[in-house]
């Protein structure tokens, strides 16, 4: 069956609408009192001062270390240990969101604390991670790279975010030691881009202050989502740090989702994926081809947009993202829901918020995913018709 792109966008939208992924910031101690009685967050408050930052700021702290932690192999685990070990240090005064140097000066603690944590993530989360990736609960590690070294996962993951705000500071005191810093020196930095895109990029990329391989793409267009959409602490509100101002954070579990529908082959063949590296024959477990959905950022669309489509793909590039002085030539894949979401009521984040929950709970990475009970199934090219988009490929 052919996939009509337009709808399945709007299925996956409507259903991360329904289900959001965001951080429990509920859980986290210091923030106990940014809630309100009902656990809404008190956004008429954010710009209530906290120590030497806003709410506002200390969340977004927060944030920029919870989408660099969150490039790992299960998503609850990473967010549960984090959790865990910012109360741990926060129990002993050890205020590393408010205070990033003392993460560094408090390292064997920081240290001790992430292991302990780990641990008892490792306990609740590791047989039914095993299960649902039909894997060995024996292999389950949240450390980036399947590293099992705790030094080098704590200083480069953790530590490269908490070190920003930190450095800000510190150039902030030497251009003028004599003013007060400004209670919300990340967000100011953050803000002065004309775009959440750009934002994003220069998250990874701005040579001083770039977080560098510390986070990957996925993961700074994953904090521009929570910043603008999720979490709404962003204070601009032009339309380029708006609903559709970041591109959609692409991880193996959209990449899966996005592949077995048929929307990926919709765009482009697969020779041209393969051409990109985005499928790497037999490398992926039991020698099936690997998806490497990291590779699909920049490939250009095949198949030509109908002309509405394309005008709002432009407009996209134009006024959203702000990647384009002038109309683009080129069709980017993973810009392309972003022009059938203009005018609608749907965000970018309703749409990766989709492809998140289908992912993780019905489109496993494995042979036998969760078909009959998906909400994509009636419109799902490998369920439907080509069951090898299902068997043949892994993420």
């Amino acid at each position: 069956m052919a996939t009509d792109v337009a709808a399945l966008i709007q299925r996956i939208a409507e259903v991360g609408r329904k289900h959001p992924s965001l951080p429990d910031l509920r859980a986290v101690e210091p923030f106990a009192h940014y809630f309100d009685a009902d656990g809404r967050l008190q956004e008429t408050r954010l710009d209530v001062r906290d120590g030497a930052g806003t709410r506002r700021e200390i969340l977004t702290r927060f944030l920029l270390l919870n989408a660099v932690l969150d490039q790992g192999p299960d998503i609850t685990g990473l967010r549960r240990m984090l959790i865990g070990v910012v109360n741990a240090l926060y129990r002993r005064e050890t205020r590393i969101l408010h205070k990033p140097v003392a993460f560094f000066q408090e390292i064997g603690l920081s240290i001790d604390s992430i292991l302990a944590e780990h641990e008892a993530v490792r306990k609740v989360r590791a047989a039914v991670w095993a299960q649902e990736n039909q894997s060995n609960a024996a292999r389950y590690n949240l450390f980036m790279d399947n590293s099992r070294q705790v030094l080098g996962y704590a200083i480069f993951r953790w530590g490269v975010p908490l070190a920003l705000p930190y450095l800000l500071e510190k150039d902030a005191l030497r251009k003028n030691s004599n003013t007060e810093l400004s209670p919300t020196l990340l967000l100011d930095y953050l803000e002065q881009y004309a775009s959440a895109e750009q934002m994003a990029e220069a998250v990874k990329s701005h040579p001083r202050y770039g977080l560098g391989k510390a986070i990957g793409n996925k993961a700074s267009h994953l904090f521009a989502k929570w910043l603008v959409s999720g979490f709404s602490l962003t204070r601009r509100t032009d339309t380029a740090w708006g609903k559709l101002s970041y591109e959609v954070p692409y991880d193996s579990n959209a990449g899966r989702v996005l592949w077995r529908t048929g929307y990926l082959l919709h765009w482009a063949s697969e020779s041209a994926y393969q051409h990109r590296s985005v499928l790497q024959l037999g490398r992926g477990k039991g020698a099936t081809i690997y998806l490497r959905v990291t590779n699909i950022r920049g490939i250009g669309a095949e198949r030509e947009l109908d002309k509405p489509v394309l005008a709002a793909y432009r407009e996209i590039c134009l006024e959203h993202l702000k990647t384009h002085r002038t109309a683009p030539r080129k069709v980017e894949i993973q810009r392309i829901q972003h022009a059938y979401l203009l005018g609608s009521k749907f965000s970018a984040a309703d749409f990766d918020d989709g492809l998140i929950y289908v992912g993780t709970q019905f489109c496993l990475n494995h042979a036998q995913p969760r078909c009959g009970t998906c909400p994509l199934r009636d419109m799902c090219a490998g369920y439907n018709e080509n069951t090898s988009l299902i068997t043949k490929y892994r993420t």
